[in-house]
């Protein structure tokens, strides 16, 4: 999910220095989405094998 981020991240950019700015606006919004779920379900994770008592 974090890779996908990234390479969205790199399209917006890309497409801001050739002048796509519609483009780049909705690879920004997209990477920015993605970023967010990367984040909440890596907390979910962590919170649950801390519940869990997970090993080392």
């Amino acid at each position: 999910m974090l890779r996908w981020a990234l390479i969205f991240l790199v399209v917006a950019l890309i497409a801001g220095v050739l002048g796509f700015t519609s483009l780049a606006g909705a690879a920004i919004g997209i990477g920015k989405l993605l970023f967010y779920v990367f984040v909440v379900l890596f907390l979910v994770s962590l919170v649950m094998h801390l519940v869990r008592g997970g090993r080392p």
